[in-house]
């Protein structure tokens, strides 16, 4: 999709993301955001935060706010301090295991909108995998799912809807049940290739 954002830009918000990792992993500190920045960067934005091990691929932590709450230069160092300390599905991460294993992903969000439809069989046929991340809601409960995780997993989008409920803590179906609400979004994805490496703007299509 069209991007307001640079590979420029991409490079800067993943050193920033990085460098709040590396202070608050020293001092337990949050970063302040950097002053004088473009005007893109203030406006509020959803973004998530992924860190992947570089020698096993595997996720090492992933937080990120589905919604535009916040500013995006400080929803980056949000989401980046979080996913290093505080995914409670993996240990934090340490300063060495920074350095040396962990490679940085940033994903920036579209708005979610909400997926209409007459009957929720439909709604598959409204999803384009390798475009859009999912969010299920129903009741207290909701899962995020970012668009690469369906490219990754080789999902179609009856899959994506199913997994996306089971990371809602529903059964798989519910997305077919009344009164659950489905909401998609785009996403502009910035990646290192290496540890503190490279930085790419990465395109699903033909993953």
């Amino acid at each position: 999709m069209p991007s307001e954002f640079t590979l420029e830009d991409g490079k800067f918000l993943l050193k920033l993301a990085r460098r709040a990792i590396e202070e608050a992993l020293k001092t337990s500190r949050k970063i302040a955001p950097p002053r004088g920045v473009d005007e893109k960067f203030m406006r509020k934005r959803g973004v998530f935060t992924t860190l992947t091990d570089y020698e096993s691929g595997e996720l090492r932590g992933c937080i990120g706010f589905p919604f535009p709450t916040n500013p995006l230069i400080e929803a980056v160092i949000e989401s980046a301090i979080e996913a290093a300390t505080g995914d409670p599905r993996f240990p934090p991460v340490t300063l060495d295991e920074l350095e040396r294993r962990i490679v940085l992903e940033l994903s920036i969000l579209t708005d979610p909108e909400p997926i209409k439809f007459k009957d929720p069989r439909e709604c598959p046929s409204m999803i384009e995998i390798g475009e859009h991340g999912l969010i299920v809601e129903r009741g207290w409960a909701r899962g995020l799912l970012l668009p690469q995780v369906a490219v990754e997993w080789g999902w179609d989008p009856e899959e994506f809807l199913s997994n996306c409920c089971i990371k809602a803590g529903l059964p798989p179906d519910a997305w077919l049940m009344g009164g659950t609400k489905i909401y998609k979004f785009k996403a502009i994805i910035f990646s290192e290739r290496s540890p503190n490496g490279e930085v790419f703007e990465r395109r699903l299509k033909g993953e």
